[in-house]
Formats: C-alpha cells, structure tokens, sequence
C-alpha cells in the first residue's frame, strides 16, 4: 500500500473540526476523485476491542464484514449481472482500515482487484467499515460511517453507473452504522446511529443522494444497536436498548417500519408509533428480554413471501465470552398471522457469532459460524448452513460449510438480491492474536466455498477466486 496515495487528501482540507465532533461540510458534488488506488489484494481488518476477561476479548479476530449493524455490504446488479461489496481491508501485517470496495463478475467467475473508496488511516477500527447500495441509474453509493462524535462519517457516489473506479465524495456527515435502503420513485431512505444521549436511532431521506431532510430521531431509550432491512417500499427495523446506556446490557426486542418512506412509522400490526421511541414499555416493544435476564444481539432482518418481518438474533445471559454466558441461542422471530412466532435454530459458543437469513422460494436458509471453531469461545466459528421448510418452525442442520480451518470464521454477510455463486461472504481471523484474515464466499448449498485472492498477480486487474471446497 506504499504505493497508494491518500483519497481525500485536498477534498477534506480546510474542514472545520468542532468541539464533541465535525462540522458538516458543504456536499462536493462536484468534485470528482480518482481512480481510486488498487490494493494487493483482498485481506481483511484484524481488530481487538481490548475488553479482556478469562476468555478473551469481548470480540477480535478478522472483522473486515462487520457490523451487523452495516447493512448492506453487497448488492446483487442484474444489469450487469455482477455482485459489487464492500468491506474492511488493512494492508499486510498492519491494523489501519482501508474502505474497499471490489466486484465478483458472475459470468466470468473473476473478482476485480479491489480498490480504496476512503482511506481511514491511521483508523484501526472496523466501526468504520463501510455500507452499500446502487440506485437505479446503477450508480455506486459507499456510506462510510464514523465513530461517536470524533470521526465524521462520509458518503460516496461513483462517477459512472456500476464502475468504481471513480468515486466523487457527496457529503460529510455525523452517522454511525450506516444502513442506505433505495425505494424505488422516491430515493434514500437513510438509517444510522448519532451518539447523542447514548447510541440513538436517526433516519433522513433523500430523492437524489445529495439532499437531504433534516435528521429524524427513532428511538432514544438510552441506547440501541438495530438491523433493518426493505422491500417493496417498506422499511424496518429491529433493535434492542441500553439500560442506563450501557452497551453489556442490551436487552428487549423492539420492531418499527414504514411503508410512506418515513413519513409514519408503525409496528408489525400497522399501530402508528409516536416518535422518537423514549419509553421502555412501548407498543414497539415484541419481548422483554430484561425481565428474562436475556441479552439481544440482532443479526439480520429479511421478509416472507408476504412481506412479513423475519428477525434473527441471538440470546445471551452475559456480555462476557466464555461459558457463564451459557448457550448463544439463535432465535428467529416471524410475524405472522397477526402476531410473532418464535423458533431456536440452534446454538453457539460467542456473542458476536453473527449470519444471515435467507428467503427463499420454498426453503428458509440461515449461514452462520455457529459451530466451534479453532478457537473456542472466540467471535466467529465454524461457518454452518440451516435450513427450514416449513417457514422457521423448525430447522435442520444442512451442511457443514468450513470445517477443519486455520482461523475462525466469522460475519456471514448477505448480499441483496444474493444470486449463486456469490451467496454469502465473510471473513477470517484468530480471535487471539494478530493474524491475517481472507475474504470468503460461498453458494447457497454451502458445497462449494471460495477464498478471494489474498495477493493478486502484479499487473492483473482480475483474478479467479481460488476454490477452497468445491
């Protein structure tokens, strides 16, 4: 990476940086940036959260897919018949984040070099990582998010529909965990996180990615992680809270969406909900983990055939890695009929073993590290496929997608509109120490993996993902 230059050099001169945070600077609508630099290949972020106890920390490893609370990380492009995803890189042997973006071409089987969207350096941490999503037009949009109030985040436009080559930087703003749904007609509607009085929930719209409304408050009970998803016009969301602000203490589930492109939010039932969310005990609210001693780690949010919410999280009893937590149980929670129905697929031994929910014609599909891995009690695992017929009422073990590997692997992350072969993908790490971490994906009969190149050969603007289980 000695080689590359640093994106925003010139574009971010002269910003003004406030007391608590950033000023938001005029959108650079115009200003073009570019090519983007290339890197040597695909190699994910390590990261140690250096919250230590007798298991370790409360998550590390090889986190270049995290969080579950960016979303989403890949996008499906019929067009062109191509998934282009984002994620965390770090150059060889260093810690520093790298934005990256890069795209698996389903004709030809190739992958593109990947190439730096922001360069976060001297950043180490994957809360930066960046969002996804492609409008219409076929344009690129990278949300890259910030940090609490110290590290603005930004947003990225490419200057060419389904090309990154070049990317023009749109605006500077204070957002965390970026999650950019398009609905079609109308444009963005825009989820984050602002550290105001906790992590509070914000939403704001734009029509054309470059305009936007004033900054909407969700819910602010205190704090929140949520992990939403669209389709066909609605937005959801699913969260849970902070007692007393404390993140080791989240608990309860809470579920919202829109269907007016925010203009009224609402529970499953259609009750209109009055915002922001300030109440415990509100009509959001589906369970109250609290009263069960229950912890809620959210994973991933898809919908039925009707376009009914699934939400996929998992249940703890400790924020702390190790056995006193007891089993992770990954729970499924489908609205149906008129209220919510509840199913265990199974269980894991970390927090932070976090995957993904597929819906498909005639089969519910989850991918997630949720056997023991090399390193016991460490985020992420052995990468498992479940699979459901009957609507999540009960599940069954399908395949075992990694077995026997080097490094944990962890974050299965779904791409929208998630085509074959490039179904999931997720990264590779040890939880323990400092180590490498590849780029993974695989199909949906989790049969055939591949290992995105960690070097690529020098010249070569495309390369063939090395088939690691075929």
């Amino acid at each position: 990476m000695k080689h590359s230059c640093r994106l925003l050099i010139g574009l971010l001169a002269g910003l003004a940086v406030h007391a608590g945070g950033f000023a938001a600077a005029a959108p650079a609508a115009k200003t073009a940036v570019g090519p983007t630099p290339p890197v040597e290949g695909y190699r994910g972020i390590w990261f140690t959260l250096g919250q230590m106890s007798e298991y370790g920390d409360k998550y590390s490893g090889g986190l270049g897919t995290y969080t579950a609370n960016h979303n989403p990380l890949a996008v499906y492009a019929a067009a062109v018949d191509k998934t282009f995803f984002v994620y965390g890189g770090s150059p060889a042997g260093e810690r520093q984040l790298l934005c990256l973006i890069g795209s698996f071409d389903h004709k030809s089987g190739r992958v593109t070099r990947p190439v730096v969207v922001h360069d976060k350096r001297p950043v180490d941490d994957p809360h930066d990582n960046p969002s996804l999503n492609i409008d219409p037009e076929g344009y690129l949009w990278v949300f890259v998010s910030g940090r609490a109030n110290s590290r603005p985040g930004f947003i990225y436009r490419s200057v060419a529909p389904y090309d990154h080559s070049r990317f023009e930087l749109v605006a500077q703003k204070i957002i965390t965990y970026p999650q950019p749904w398009h609905i079609a007609g109308k444009g963005f509607l825009h989820l984050f996180t602002r550290y105001t009085k906790g992590r509070e929930l914000y939403w704001e719209t734009s029509a054309d990615g470059r305009n936007w409304s004033e900054t909407r408050k969700l819910a602010g009970m205190g704090g929140h992680y949520q992990t939403s998803g669209a389709r066909d016009g609605k937005v959801a969301s699913f969260f849970n809270y902070h007692p007393g602000g404390v993140v080791d203490k989240r608990t309860n589930l809470y579920y919202a969406q829109t269907t007016d492109f925010g203009a009224t939010w609402t529970t499953a039932a259609g009750t209109p909900l009055t915002l922001p969310l300030s109440d415990i005990q509100n009509p959001a609210l589906v369970v109250d983990y609290a009263a069960r001693g229950q912890l809620v780690y959210t994973c991933d949010l898809n919908f039925d055939a009707a376009g009914n919410p699934i939400l996929l999280y998992v249940l703890s009893r400790d924020f702390k890695p190790g056995p006193a937590g007891g089993k992770r149980e990954w729970t499924v929670a489908h609205w149906q009929g008129g209220s919510w129905r509840f199913s265990t697929i199974t269980t894991s031994d970390h927090n932070y073993d976090m995957g993904s929910l597929y819906v498909l014609k005639d089969e519910w599909l989850v991918i997630a590290p949720t056997d023991v891995g090399p390193q016991p009690w460490g985020t992420g695992g052995e990468m498992v496929l479940w699979s459901s017929k009957d609507e999540g009422r009960t599940w069954s073990r399908r395949r075992n997608v990694t077995e026997r590997s080097e490094f944990n692997h962890s974050y299965a992350r779904r791409p929208r509109n998630a085509r074959d072969p490039f179904f999931a993908f997720w990264a590779d790490g040890d939880p323990g120490k400092l180590s490498p971490s590849r780029i993974y994906f695989s199909d949906s009969t989790g049969q055939k993996v591949w290992r995105l190149p960690y070097t690529f050969p020098a010249g070569a603007d495309t390369a063939l993902p090395e088939a690691v289980r075929n």
